[in-house]
């Protein structure tokens, strides 16, 4: 199997929501898009797949090792990263961007929780916010503000994320919720952990919800005009997620503890389209 045909296997069978936002775009760049979510993909299986953490631990050093041939013309053993030697080259994709991903995994392996947001805010932005850079490199930009973008963005992507995850998690041993806030809504980690919401959680998740919409605006308002064509798929992405956090509080954020909420594929297709046509205003 030839490297990008392994990428755009690997990514079809996440069936993310970052596919309806690629079909958008020309071929060559849809294809780089590919490889960046093959190669977070599968860091992120690291994590999730290794049940003994020394395990982890070897195989993101050995992922490590894979980047520097990546950028020193060595030769990769994985097909991935075969295949982002030629992305790295067409579109100036930084080292220390994707080595970031690299570290939000391991911090994985080392925090189940965080203090604070601005403890959670470091992992969101080495998991999504780097990303987003990554993303907006390949899409094109002529604004440096629209890198800012970018970071704002990833922070509101991967927030949802926590929300919606936040009962898979804790069966995984995790809360990425702040244990300042838990503490300050007055919800035990056990609350959480034995999946037994009550009226605290749900303010709790009301809070979580609202940070994350006004994240969305901010992040909008960060995108120069000029720059808003070329990255439509991000913001296809991005409304395919406040969609998500819309039908979270819809059906009751508590239930988050219970069972993980997602946007049928035909719902997906909808928004992107209509995103591509009329833009996205959160």
């Amino acid at each position: 199997m030839q490297p990008l045909e392994y990428c755009r296997q690997k990514a079809a069978e996440s069936r993310s929501s970052f596919l309806a936002a690629f079909r958008f775009l020309p071929q060559h760049r849809q294809d780089a898009l590919t490889v960046l979510y093959a190669f977070c993909r599968e860091l992120d299986d690291v994590v999730d797949d290794c049940s003994d953490p020394s395990v982890a631990q070897t195989t993101l050093n050995w992922w490590r090792l894979e980047l520097d041939k990546v950028f020193s013309d060595g030769l990769p053993e994985h097909p991935v990263c075969q295949a982002l030697q030629t992305t790295v080259k067409d579109f100036s994709l930084p080292k220390e961007e994707l080595l970031e991903v690299v570290e939000g995994m391991q911090m994985d392996l080392q925090h189940a929780r965080y203090a604070t947001f601005a403890d959670l805010q470091l992992y969101c932005y080495r998991v999504a916010g780097v990303v987003g850079r990554l993303i907006t490199r390949i899409l094109g930009f002529t604004r440096s503000e629209t890198l800012d973008y970018a970071d704002k963005m990833g922070l509101a992507l991967q927030l949802t994320n926590i929300i919606r995850d936040v009962g898979e998690d804790a069966r995984s041993g995790r809360i990425y919720l702040p244990t300042e806030e838990l503490q300050r809504f007055n919800v035990p980690a056990q609350t959480i952990m034995l999946a037994k919401p009550d009226q605290a959680f749900a303010q709790l998740m009301a809070f979580q919800i609202g940070r994350a919409r006004q994240i969305y605006r901010e992040a909008v308002a960060l995108l120069p005009a000029e720059d808003k064509k070329s990255q439509k798929v991000g913001l296809i992405l991005a409304a395919i997620y406040y969609a998500l956090l819309n039908e979270i509080e819809r059906d009751g954020a508590q239930n988050v503890l219970k069972y993980k909420i997602a946007i049928p594929g035909p719902r997906k297709k909808r928004i992107a389209l209509k995103t591509w046509l009329l833009g996205f205003k959160p």
